[in-house]
């Protein structure tokens, strides 16, 4: 059975080299360099080969016509010294091409013999056609320079291939074919010669410099390659150790350093380093201790005003369960008191548990709830007061929303928002607040949607903070203490979960609270958009 190869596991070892590509600075320098230097050395490579070849084919070019000159100087003076009359015209050819291919055996050269091309007026010629140096073909004399020797009476010559008569199909070896005339007593006849200097000295030659100069440019590369290698090490090692170190220290090692090897560069790098890491260190240790001594004071100021808080509270009990006997005056002083005591005793609460949070002491009592239940307490809870307000809540809840939390925190979440929604409710408008709950097989989420005056850009990213409010002298209505916003991110961060704001000036807001269904996994998405479906803001949910 054939085995089908997925796309993705063609293309990871791709994505595995292209991602150490990108990650190792030594590899690309490195072969940086390396290309940069093939480059270069081939470009010097092919300049110095060309200059070579150039040089030994003008130098051959230059022999092969001394010596082909010389050569037919030498026949037109035999030819002279034999007379018309001492041979035939074919055993004057004969002995001609005889001598100059026997030359051509000794001196390295081949011979191709054609004509007459032209005759002597009344001449007879008996003596005509193709004599060569034996094997070899007549056709190696390009018909070009056959065409330029027959018409003018000097010395030609061109590049050619010479073919061997038994090499049918073979391209031949290169070669200088030089051309010249003679005339043959005999006949009056004008024949052609031509000279055929091969060029497989050259080719060798030409050959082992191309081969010397490859070696050498692939011995240089990996030469260039160690000293690059080499160093580079040397710069990104001590970076690999910074590296690491500041991981360390940002994992809260702060006492991690780097070793100082020698005085240069990198060595005063390390000083600086460790310099700036114990300044780090230094600060880090006194903002520490500050916020330590923070949280202790407000952890031991919570607890300190509880027994006194008690007492005022007791007596408080008592003046406002006896207010009707009191004079109007007093009688409202004694509900004023009771209410700020209720306020007193809800921030008390807030610092308490926010000392929690800070003190990493907050933890999860985990079951398995219904939001949808927990939603709707939370909304006929804050009935009366929006009923006060002259705002209606809507509750949408289109499906059961289970999931594993701590069901106080949640309810105490869900009310901070409905509250902080109420509050915040365009009365003279559309003064609706929506409760909306979604769930999928992963997380579920419940949003709280007003229409007030909204959030500008800037005070999206201030909501949350302990004590922020939009608007400084606005009346906190619901008796709010300033913390609630703060609680509630720090009750859903707690459980892996996410508590997030939308808002725009004059279209309102809403929050959204996204918790797992299953404590511990890992959020990756939310039911419900952030921005509202209704939002006129152009964004994107």
């Amino acid at each position: 059975m054939a085995t089908v190869l997925r796309p993705e596991a063609l293309t990871r070892p791709f994505v595995a080299a292209f991602g150490f590509w990108r990650r190792s600075i030594r590899t690309r320098v490195v072969v940086a360099i390396v290309l940069l230097g093939a480059l270069v050395a081939g470009t010097v490579g092919l300049f110095v080969s060309r200059q070579i070849s150039d040089g030994l084919v003008a130098s051959r070019v230059k022999a092969s016509v001394a010596e082909a000159t010389s050569e037919t100087k030498a026949a037109r003076e035999r030819l002279a010294s034999a007379g018309s009359s001492d041979f035939d015209p074919v055993t004057q050819l004969s002995q001609l091409v005889e001598t100059l291919v026997t030359r051509g055996k000794i001196r390295g050269f081949d011979v191709v013999v054609l004509g007459p091309v032209t005759t002597s007026p009344g001449a007879r010629t008996s003596a005509t056609g193709i004599r060569t140096t034996p094997g070899i073909a007549a056709d190696s004399v390009p018909a070009r320079l056959r065409r330029v020797v027959e018409r003018d009476n000097s010395i030609a010559w061109t590049y050619t291939r010479v073919r061997r008569i038994s090499d049918d199909l073979g391209e031949g070896r290169p070669a200088v074919v030089v051309g010249s005339r003679v005339v043959l007593p005999s006949d009056g006849g004008t024949y052609t010669l031509y000279y055929l200097f091969r060029m497989s000295e050259e080719q060798r030659t030409l050959d082992l410099v191309r081969q010397s100069l490859l070696t050498s440019a692939v011995l240089l590369l990996l030469l260039t390659a160690g000293v690059v290698f080499l160093v580079t090490r040397q710069v990104i090692t001590p970076v690999r150790l910074a590296r690491r170190v500041a991981e360390r220290i940002a994992s809260g090692r702060l006492e991690e350093r780097m070793h100082v090897h020698g005085e240069d560069d990198i060595a005063r790098l390390a000083v600086s380093f460790n310099q700036m890491a114990d300044a780090l260190q230094q600060q880090i240790r006194q903002l520490v201790d500050v916020s330590r001594v923070q949280r202790q004071f407000v952890s031991d100021v919570s607890h300190e005003l509880r027994t006194p808080l008690t007492t005022v509270r007791m007596a408080g009990d008592v003046l406002h369960d006896s207010r009707e006997g009191f004079d109007p005056v007093a009688g409202r002083a004694a509900e004023l008191l009771q209410n700020e005591l209720d306020r007193f005793e809800n921030l008390l609460a807030d610092l308490l548990e926010i000392s929690r949070f800070d003190a990493d002491a907050a933890g999860l009592d985990l079951s398995e709830v219904n939001l949808v239940d927990v939603a709707h307490r939370v909304v006929d809870q804050a009935d009366p007061l929006a009923r006060t307000r002259g705002v209606t809540v809507i509750l949408r809840t289109p499906i059961p929303c289970i999931a594993e939390v701590d069901e106080r925190r949640i309810e105490r979440v869900l009310r901070n928002l409905v509250s902080n929604a109420i509050d915040h409710a365009n009365v003279r408008g559309d003064s609706r607040v929506i409760v909306t709950a979604g769930a999928d097989a992963h997380a579920v989420s419940i949003t709280v949607r007003d229409y007030g005056v909204g959030l500008a850009p800037g005070q999206l990213q201030m909501v949350f903070n302990r004590f922020w409010r939009a608007d400084p002298a606005r009346a906190r209505t619901t008796g709010g203490t300033g913390l609630g916003l703060a609680i509630s991110l720090a009750d859903t961060q707690l459980h892996g979960g996410w508590l997030q704001v939308w808002g725009a000036p004059g279209a309102g807001a809403q929050f959204r609270m996204t918790v797992p269904r299953r404590a511990g996994d890992p959020l990756g998405h939310s039911p419900l958009p952030l921005v509202p479906p209704d939002a006129d803001t152009g964004e994107k949910s």
